[in-house]
């Protein structure tokens, strides 16, 4: 069984819902970044989507892009990325680290290598936004072979004709983007994601996590009571941006864990 399966399992046995949360590699520098990543899983993550950085990040909003940029100035690359992982890796087997990014620094160094790479550095999945199913033959089937989860954005514009596609090779669980637009740019409102999400969950039997427009506590604890789980990212970032002590920036991270598992 895969980490990320294991870890659903693991909270629906306990009747918990999932917290994800989103930080970007090498933010704001590679030694931070990695004391960060691997304070996670105490402050009660149970995934940790760990961002590629990339000049042309197209799906996120000011926050992400300047933490990408950010990280892009002090260094980080792709092998940076998972040399942090198999860091990660030396002291922690069970929590599941899913890489999220774009296409070109997977191209760059070649499919058959990264795959093999990221297998080797302990990565679980992939959340490649900028690659639609039609492509799977480009990545996701190849990246299913090796064992690597390959996790699909189902968004509020994914309708009753398109979803059947979006899941057909879809494993890890099912991210919904709670809002139309990019990241940080709205709030999330469980209202509307409470229906979407039951739509998808009628079309499949892997997790929906909901991220996008999530910034409180508060807000985690109701998403995720709609949903298996919710996604905090730009909220970790923009805490990460104004300078705070890693210490900090966990205990905040505690927060929104804590109200995600109170759903």
């Amino acid at each position: 069984m895969s980490r990320i399966a294991a870890t659903f399992e693991r909270l629906r046995a306990e009747g918990r819902r999932a917290f994800v949360s989103y930080v970007m590699a090498g933010d704001p520098d590679a030694e931070t970044s990695l004391e960060i990543v691997k304070g996670l899983p105490g402050a009660g993550v149970d995934i940790v989507e760990l961002g590629v950085p990339f000049t042309d990040p197209m799906a996120d909003g000011p926050t992400i892009q300047e933490a990408g940029q950010r990280a892009l100035a002090g260094g980080q690359t792709l092998e940076g990325t998972l040399a942090m992982v198999r860091a990660f890796r030396a002291g922690d087997d069970t929590t599941p680290i899913v890489l999220m990014g774009y296409y070109n620094p997977i191209y760059n160094r070649g499919v058959d290598r990264f795959l093999a790479d990221a297998r080797e550095a302990g990565v679980d999945g992939l959340i490649v936004v900028d690659l639609p199913p039609e492509e799977d033959a480009e990545l996701c089937l190849p990246a299913l072979e090796a064992g690597i989860d390959f996790i699909r954005l189902a968004t509020p514009t994914t309708d009753a004709k398109r979803l059947p596609r979006v899941l057909e090779n879809s494993s890890g669980f099912v991210y919904y983007v709670s809002v139309t637009g990019i990241t940080g740019a709205a709030a999330a409102e469980a209202g509307e994601v409470g229906p979407e999400v039951a739509r998808i969950k009628a079309s499949t039997e892997l997790p929906v996590v909901v991220g996008f427009g999530i910034r409180s506590p508060e807000a985690a604890e109701t998403i995720a009571g709609v949903a298996d789980g919710c996604v905090v990212g730009s909220a970790i970032v923009a805490q990460i941006a104004e300078g705070k002590p890693v210490a900090e920036v966990l205990d905040y991270v505690a927060t929104l864990a804590a109200g995600a598992h109170r759903a």
